[in-house]
């Protein structure tokens, strides 16, 4: 059986090989302790997933990660440099950004326009009305770099409202990736998404994990298990399992506390 996580996953490695490093975090909200001493590294280079019940606390602990939310108690290390006190936007600008940071896709934009807009906001040429539209036609070329990074080149002239569900959600990548993320975090990236869309947006991750660090929250077990290197465990705010898909789905505190089966 996998300990249930005391220490941090991987830290005999060497340091620089975490990219992020909770340490004994914490996060109170009045009486209620929503995540409870937790640990947890993740190496750079790999895809790693946060995975557990409803209310196991996965969204709150991405909310500290992301520092949406303040600590409580313990310390959040991101590239060795400490960022605990730091604002969500700081951290962002930093390459650790989460998803919704470029927020929702604007409707009426077309798949170009969304990513040039999130490609202003990263390189300070928001649009006045007193400028030309052609002062931002620099950014055009990254944009459709972009696109075609995230298999949207075709749809580069559709609106976003015009867009099926799961290239809605490839275009929120694209405007993510707009940020130059060192470490990607997504919330849920295939949640209410059919079977034709689950697969492309799985293989999508893993094109634009190369070269990169991802750390996301998803409750489809076929996803996690043949997307990600290391998988940890969430119950009840504390970590109960990390390991591989293997070893943790083989760990009778995640089948009983997961997965609903019986210890016995």
């Amino acid at each position: 059986m996998l300990q249930a996580a005391s220490a941090i996953p991987a830290a005999a490695g060497q340091p620089t090989d975490n990219i992020l490093v909770a340490e004994n975090v914490s996060k109170r909200f009045g009486g209620f302790l929503a995540v409870s001493n937790l640990n947890l590294a993740v190496r750079r280079g790999s895809i790693h997933a946060l995975i557990g019940p409803n209310g196991a606390g996965k969204t709150t602990c991405f909310n500290l990660l992301t520092k949406a939310l303040a600590l409580s108690s313990g310390r959040i290390m991101f590239n060795g440099s400490d960022i605990s006190d730091l604002r969500s936007a700081a951290v962002a600008k930093r390459g650790l950004v989460r998803s919704f940071q470029i927020s929702a896709t604007f409707p009426n934009l077309t798949v170009l326009e969304n990513v040039r807009v999130a490609l202003q906001a990263k390189h300070g040429k928001s649009y006045h009305f007193w400028r030309s539209i052609h002062s931002i036609d620099s950014l055009n070329a990254r944009a459709l770099e972009l696109i075609g990074e995230v298999g949207l080149s075709a749809s580069q002239g559709v609106t976003a409202a015009e867009l099926s569900y799961g290239k809605k959600r490839a275009l929120e990548i694209a405007t993510t990736l707009a940020l130059e993320p060192e470490l990607l975090l997504l919330d849920e990236p295939t949640a209410g998404m059919g079977h034709e869309d689950i697969e492309p947006i799985t293989d999508l991750i893993r094109r634009v994990a190369v070269g990169r660090t991802v750390l996301l929250v998803e409750h489809n077990l076929s996803v996690v298990s043949t997307l990600c290197d290391r998988i940890t465990v969430l119950q009840h705010g504390q970590i109960i399992a990390d390991g591989t898909y293997a070893e943790v789905s083989a760990n009778p505190l995640v089948r009983t506390a997961y997965l609903g089966e019986d210890d016995a």
